[in-house]
């Protein structure tokens, strides 16, 4: 494989990492999701709020938890966009720094790991929040 052409792959797969990682608590709402039936988006949840019967210090908890999520994973989604900011710079440049490269994409990496560890963090506390009641509304809603 020449270099161009592992260069252009590489940057379809961190222009693709890139996209994933922009979606805000994306980890649980895919149809084909993993943790589907066992972690539940917030979403889901306050769009079943009524059926639920979220008690108000519910509703705040989870709440704050959504807003200190979306607080933290904007600082990262910044350094995801710097780091991709820099590889685009590297890949205009003739040769290109491969090191460069790999070292901006390690960063970007490192900065989308940290963004699904905050949203995993979340959806664990969200569960955490409900009472088992409402978790068995939750699933069965989620397996329609």
């Amino acid at each position: 494989m020449n270099q161009g052409h592992m260069v252009s792959r590489l940057f379809f797969t961190l222009m693709a990492c890139f996209a994933m990682a922009m979606a805000t608590v994306a980890v649980a709402q895919n149809k084909d999701d993993v943790f589907k039936g066992k972690l539940f988006p917030p979403n889901v949840i306050l769009e079943n709020q009524a059926e639920l019967d979220l008690s108000k210090e519910q509703f705040t908890k989870i709440r704050a938890a959504v807003v200190e999520v979306q607080a933290n994973v904007a600082e990262y989604e910044w350094d995801m966009r710097e780091a991709y900011l820099k590889i685009m710079e590297e890949l205009d440049k003739t040769p290109i720094d491969e090191d460069s490269v790999i070292e901006h994409a390690g960063a970007a990496l490192l900065a989308e790991n940290q963004v699904k560890k905050q949203q995993m963090a979340m959806l664990v506390r969200l569960k955490n929040l409900l009472t088992n009641e409402q978790i068995a509304i939750l699933e069965a809603i989620e397996n329609k």
